[in-house]
């Protein structure tokens, strides 16, 4: 599966993109993350659908210093992404 995610709030220059690799790179998962010049994080990932799922709990929190007012998430079909990593901003 893939998990195709927007993240808003508190949640750039609090270490989001970073905690969110090692939450991945944790979980198995494939992908990549970055800001957005909107002030969103957008997160695309791939991997089995309980481990996306605990990714997209965790991310309605996040790191310590973010604070998340919503999370838009589209579930599609995995596109076979090969690792994970942090992506310039758009």
């Amino acid at each position: 599966m893939r998990l195709h995610l927007r993240i808003w709030g508190r949640v750039q220059g609090v270490y989001f993109r970073a905690s969110t690799l090692e939450q991945a790179i944790q979980r198995g998962l494939r992908g990549w993350v970055r800001n957005r010049a909107d002030g969103s994080v957008e997160v695309v990932a791939e991997g089995d659908e309980t481990v996306l799922r605990e990714l997209l709990a965790w991310v309605e929190h996040g790191p310590p210093l973010a604070s998340v007012a919503e999370v838009e998430s589209v579930w599609t079909d995995d596109a076979g992404l090969e690792g994970f990593e942090v992506r310039p901003s758009l």
